[in-house]
């Protein structure tokens, strides 16, 4: 990626000289960057990217740490960052659910515990089944759900690609005769038959997708590189709420600290290696600062508490 400005001219730079003395003291310890999901997935891979340039900019140790909560989804690990100190040394790379579901479960996380620093990824999430499995779509899964049990996989009950399954369910007049949390949702959980749709990301499914069958995408728009498939907003009726994922600090950390993250983070997302990452998967990687973070973040609680209702009927 291209280089950030040194310190040195931080300093002799007017727009950006504000920075300087946040650069010369953050980070001065090594920063662990808290990933709450397995390795291998998009928030993974970008993470480490800014982790690894964070490293190279500032000469401090930065690493990825990763926090799976299995049934618990992503909770654990930001209970972890909320446990954590407020000088930066620990940062939370967390999915929508942690500020939006998180204050409603009574877990110990409210509205205002973590501080967005930027959001940086929005996830290509599919609802997928084997290539075997005889519907190829929502409506076709909505008339063989009528006769026939369909497993759900998903990686936690409050998240919200979960919750617009089990909404989509509801205004196509079906449910999922049972449902299961899981730390991993690939090809290999469709092949062992462990459930019989999954809610996952094509980087999890990548290697198997074209011996499997997408019945939908979660999100505003479709997935170009998959033909066809439409999304659930569009077959279904509910609303686009989309799974993000973005960088959060505890709240109290320093404005400067703040900058710091989000200046490397924002040039991480700008490099070649992340815009490559993004043509070839399907994921959308840019940059949202805390101010349209925040924005998003009120948006999306609105959006959320619409599924829930649709859920409750």
């Amino acid at each position: 990626m291209k280089k950030l400005l040194t310190i040195a001219a931080l300093a002799a730079t007017t727009s950006l000289g504000g920075l300087a003395p946040a650069l010369a003291e953050y980070p001065d310890a090594p920063v662990q960057f808290i990933v709450p999901w397995p390795p291998g997935d998009f928030e993974d891979i970008l993470t480490r990217m800014i982790a690894a340039d964070m490293q190279e900019e500032t000469g401090v140790a930065a690493s990825v740490v990763n926090k799976p909560g299995g049934g618990d989804g992503p909770f654990p690990g930001a209970l972890e960052v909320l446990a954590g100190p407020t000088d930066g040394s620990v940062v939370g790379s967390f999915v929508i659910g942690v500020p939006v579901v998180g204050p409603k479960i009574d877990i110990g996380i409210d509205e205002d515990s973590f501080v967005p620093v930027g959001i940086f990824l929005t996830y290509p999430f599919v609802l997928a089944a084997s290539g075997d499995a005889p519907y190829t779509n929502m409506a076709e899964l909505a008339t063989y759900a009528q006769g026939n049990d369909v497993v759900l996989g998903h990686f936690g009950g409050g998240l919200t690609p979960t919750k617009a399954s089990f909404a989509a369910a509801k205004k196509l007049d079906f449910e999922f005769a049972d449902d299961a949390a899981f730390d991993m949702l690939d090809c290999n959980t469709l092949s062992s038959g462990d459930a019989d749709v999954i809610n996952t990301t094509l980087a999890l499914i990548e290697p198997c997708l074209g011996e499997i069958n997408v019945l939908a995408n979660i999100g505003s728009d479709p997935i170009a590189k998959l033909d066809g498939v439409q999304t659930l907003s569009a077959q279904s009726g509910i609303n686009d709420l989309e799974l993000w994922n973005g960088l959060f600090v505890k709240k109290g950390t320093p404005q400067e600290v703040v900058d710091v993250l989000a200046q490397i983070a924002e040039a991480t997302m700008a490099s070649d290696e992340a815009q490559t990452l993004m043509r070839e998967t399907g994921a959308r990687v840019y940059w949202q600062g805390m101010a349209e973070a925040q924005a998003r973040i009120a948006v999306d609680r609105d959006k959320s508490d619409e599924l829930d209702a649709i859920i409750a009927q």
